[in-house]
């Protein structure tokens, strides 16, 4: 998959971190710790295009029970790494944790999905079309 095929990942990725930047403040009012929010878009980003390499693989077969493995296996990788990150976060800040970043980022978890998932399946069916 090329940059332009993941163009709209990145630009979820852009609009929250450029929201990130520009108003810590409003952030911090609605009780979202703006640099959380911001490690945590950078995480899903990273679990995103990991998850990307399962679809390419799966994309390049013809059996079922394989692309489906490869589809679980992605989205599996991507929960854990999303789970493992969010247990270190509270482990390490114990009483100061901002709850509001963390359901930012859990929304955010489905944003990435929603929109990595649809972009598999226009894929999927470019391939049956070519």
């Amino acid at each position: 998959m090329n940059v332009k095929q993941q163009l709209p990942i990145y630009i979820i990725f852009a609009v929250v971190s450029l929201l990130c930047l520009v108003i810590p403040g409003q952030l911090n009012d609605w009780g979202i710790n703006a640099n959380v929010l911001l490690i945590g878009n950078i995480i899903l980003l990273a679990a995103t295009l990991i998850s990307f390499v399962f679809y390419r693989r799966s994309l390049g077969n013809d059996h079922a029970p394989f692309f489906m493995r490869m589809i679980y296996s992605a989205m599996f990788t991507k929960m854990l790494i999303c789970i493992f990150s969010a247990f270190i976060y509270i482990v390490a800040y114990k009483k100061n944790v901002s709850k509001g970043a963390i359901f930012a980022c859990m929304f955010l978890y489905f944003v990435y999905t929603f929109v990595e998932l649809s972009m598999v399946m226009k894929l999927s069916k470019q391939k049956k079309n070519a």
